[in-house]
């Protein structure tokens, strides 16, 4: 009798955890609803709405307008479900609950109260990526690390949990994954020294099922020697440790404060770990595993199934977080399951989601300079790596040395910006950052809850005549090829959003709303917004009726000098050099502007 009992109990949670699955699948494919922030489990940031299209959407107009009350940058979007808006803040992450039916009527605001000495431990300004919805609740990840289920139709407190400890330098920046019975939530601390994660709590209880940390022992990271492979091959015992120095891994960064998509046939989901800490190789020999990292991991276990590392022994904070887009496409004239990412380092990687293998690595920026390239014969003992330009290290023989002229900056030829795909171009649409640096490695030491960086920075335009600072591009992910290219003035800061009606759309620091042709790159629309635009465009159907919508509120590693009111164009781990001109395009502000077609 107790054996038919517990498989009876298995059996119920199952099923719920079906139902709910199937839920969250039927609002997520719903495409007038805008249910998570990447828009699909696959991250295309694409939508099959088609009602503005290429040849009407010269007349948008902005419909209605509302403030959000902060200042600081606005990243991430607005969620749909229903008649209802869920609209999302920077530090201290407000969440407001608006009734489209009303123009944007309050139903319910939550204004969390959080510690404001969370805010000087936060990297590269107080940005949040925004809260996802399932199962009836708002899901949100504070700055503080706390994780709030909300009601989403009262606006009140689900459960709670804690995921980091500020005092640690442990914090969030990012948005959530909910997924099956799950919610995967990651952490923000590179700069610090943290040890990265990710983290599976339960959608209805708030509950921990499990926590893979990034770099560390096999236990830790939810390796298994001889199943989890990289680049085709089983990674082997203690794969992270022995490429670290001593127990330096336990302070080691690769925090994981970028985008998750997932693979439900799979049963995986995929995400990159940051930069390994310090920012000063030279205090950190060996490849640093596994920062730097793209995981395939199980949704139910976190177990790695592969990895690939990207950047070993990373110089220069190539952060390898951003998102990893899914999709299917021929290659060589068989259909595979496809990833590709766009990182920092100025790669463009397309991988078997599947098998984690390397089919594509290719820049995505002629300026970039660090690298020749990567080894792309199987049988070469450097098989995956790229190959340093000696003149662009910040490292030789063990030492630190300044350098000079490296493309790109920091920030990356893209940060966590995300692109986006249409299926039907199938070119993948992505804005980018065409910005070098000098970097000036120095000792440093750490104590917990201290910047742990080791660097300094200046950034500047890359010295050639590709544009400005920034380019928004079409890039074919199967042959590794820039189709076409539409220079910016300043970084392309916002992410993109592809659409059935063969309209692309993004935004600029400066603060417009930009629509290009999917096809050709054609600007066939703008609009300027009341502040520079580094949140991420989203569209939505409400009473048969299709909107465009965009947070515009000038700020993030880019526009920091602005929002944090840093005078000296160096200020902030050189996070301002050569945008100092924006305060003449734009002002700080924190506003939605939603569009429509003309009645």
């Amino acid at each position: 009798m107790r054996k038919l009992l517990a498989l009876t109990s298995v059996a119920a949670m199952c099923a719920t955890g079906a139902l709910a699955n199937d839920g969250l699948m039927a609002d997520i494919d719903n495409s007038a609803q805008w249910a998570i922030q990447t828009g699909d489990y696959k991250n295309q940031r694409y939508s099959e709405l088609s009602q503005i299209t290429a040849d009407n959407v010269g007349t948008l107009q902005a419909n209605w307008t509302f403030s959000t009350g902060v200042l600081r940058g606005h990243e991430g979007s607005p969620l749909v479900i229903g008649d209802v808006m869920y609209v999302h803040t920077p530090f201290p992450n407000i969440v407001y609950a608006l009734d489209l039916t009303q123009d944007g009527k309050i139903i319910w605001k939550y204004e969390p109260k959080q510690d404001p000495n969370v805010i000087p431990v936060m990297c590269c300004d107080t940005v949040n990526r925004g809260v996802a919805y399932a199962n009836g609740k708002i899901y949100l990840h504070q700055a503080d690390t706390k994780i709030v289920a909300l009601d989403a139709t009262t606006g009140e407190e689900v459960w709670t949990a804690i995921n980091g400890d500020p005092s640690k330098g442990e914090t969030n920046t990012a948005t959530v994954l909910p997924v099956k019975d799950k919610l995967i939530v990651g952490i923000s601390g590179g700069e610090f020294g943290v040890q990265g994660h990710v983290t599976a709590y339960d959608l209805e209880s708030g509950e921990q099922i499990w926590r893979a940390a990034s770099v560390g022992p096999d236990d830790q990271i939810l390796f298994n020697p001889e199943t989890t492979t990289h680049l085709g091959k089983p990674v082997g015992a203690n794969s992270s440790t022995d490429t670290w120095e001593g127990d330096q891994w336990m302070i080691g960064g690769g925090t994981t404060w970028g985008w998750y998509s997932a693979d439900m046939e799979e049963n995986l989901f995929y995400y990159g770990s940051g930069n390994p800490s310090t920012w000063n190789p030279a205090q950190r020999p060996g490849d640093n595993r596994w920062s730097m990292t793209i995981f395939a991991r199980d949704i139910d276990t976190g177990e790695a199934k592969w990895v690939y590392q990207m950047t070993p022994h990373d110089e220069w904070d190539f952060d390898g977080v951003n998102e990893m887009i899914l999709t299917e496409q021929e290659i060589d004239g068989t259909e595979r399951k496809l990833l590709t990412h766009f990182d920092r380092n100025g790669l463009a990687y397309t991988m078997d989601r599947v098998s984690g293998e390397l089919l594509v690595a290719e820049k995505y920026d002629p300026a970039v300079n660090w690298t020749t390239g990567v080894d792309m014969d199987p049988e070469s003992e450097t098989y995956g790596r790229p190959a340093v330009v000696a003149q662009y290290s910040t490292e030789q023989n063990g030492e630190d040395v300044n350098s000079t002229g490296i493309c790109p900056a920091a920030l990356g030829t893209k940060d966590q910006q995300p692109a986006a795909y249409s299926p039907k171009t199938e070119l993948m649409y992505v804005p980018t950052n065409h910005v070098c640096m000098d970097y000036e490695p120095f000792r440093v030491s750490y104590t917990a809850g201290q910047p742990y960086v080791g660097a300094t920075l200046s950034m500047y335009p890359a010295p050639d005549s590709h544009g400005g600072m920034g380019n928004f591009i079409a890039w074919d992910n199967v042959t590794g090829e820039i189709k076409w290219s539409l220079p910016e003035q300043f970084s392309v800061w916002s992410g993109a959003l592809a659409t059935a009606g063969d309209v692309v759309f993004y935004g600029t620091l400066e603060g417009y709303l930009k629509a290009v042709h999917a096809e050709t790159g054609e600007e066939l629309y703008k609009f300027k917004t009341p502040s520079g635009i580094i949140g991420n465009v989203m569209t939505y159907e409400q009473g048969g009726k299709q909107y465009v919508a965009v947070l515009s509120g000038i700020g993030g590693w880019a526009g920091i000098g602005l929002a944090a009111g840093l005078t000296n164009p160096n200020d902030g781990l050189g996070a301002v050099g050569g945008y100092a001109a924006l305060s003449d395009y734009t002002a700080l502000g924190g506003q939605l502007t939603v569009f429509s077609l003309p009645d």
